[in-house]
């Protein structure tokens, strides 16, 4: 069999590999976020009585890919003191948004509660004396494959007043006092996470607002690193 000169083999022409990315992922990279409205979704959940809860935190779609999934947003939730609940109990029925990806209206898909640095029984004592607590939904669908997080946080009262959210309870909170701090910590883990205050994506007032508590209209995003 003839072997072929190097000569020869430098004359033949170069291959060249093309890879094709899929416009999926590029969407992914490059969006922090895209407002559910402009694909016929809405900034407020579906609380299930003709009413919503503000989406008033943000995730970024620009944050380490291991914190924008199930396993790692609740890592990353642990290092400023939310949890599970409390044992693992779950009351009420679950609520649902249309986060304008093209899924259409889909049930949270997880509430977490603060856990007063108890990550074990901490959120029990919130359900008990009242507090912190969110549910969240994940930007993936077709028309906006972002992979950002829409959480809908809130503050809410004790048993005795059964839970009911408190007065300003959607504004104040909002995970951002804890999450801002220069680096937290869980499991061996490191964030560090800036925040943006986005304005025009929730209504200002209380106008189909769950409870008739009035929104200021601000929803914080969120980008949450791994270092």
């Amino acid at each position: 069999m003839m072997m072929l000169s190097f000569a020869v083999l430098l004359s033949l022409p170069l291959l060249v590999l093309s890879v094709t990315v899929p416009a999926s992922d590029l969407q992914r990279r490059a969006l922090a976020f895209a407002d559910p409205a402009k694909g016929g979704g809405s900034q407020l959940d579906d609380a299930g009585n003709g009413l919503g809860e503000p989406l008033n935190v943000i995730i970024s779609g620009l944050s380490s890919p291991k914190v924008l999934t199930d396993d790692g947003i609740l890592n990353w939730a642990r290092s400023v003191n939310f949890s599970t609940e409390c044992l693992g109990i779950h009351l009420g029925a679950p609520q649902q948004a249309n986060l304008g990806d093209g899924n259409g209206a889909v049930n949270q898909t997880l509430e977490i509660r603060q856990d007063f640095g108890n990550a074990n029984l901490g959120t029990c004592l919130e359900s008990l004396e009242g507090g912190n607590h969110f549910r969240y939904w994940r930007q993936n669908g077709t028309m906006a494959n972002t992979g950002a997080l829409f959480l809908a946080v809130s503050q809410e009262e004790n048993v005795a007043e059964s839970h009911t959210i408190a007065p300003n309870g959607y504004d104040v909170g909002r995970l951002v006092a804890a999450a801002t701090a220069s680096q937290t910590s869980f499991g061996g883990v490191n964030y560090s996470t800036t925040n943006q205050t986005i304005t025009g994506l929730l209504p200002v007032g209380s106008q189909g607002v769950n409870h008739g508590i009035a929104l200021d209209g601000n929803v914080v995003l969120l980008t949450i690193t791994i270092v």
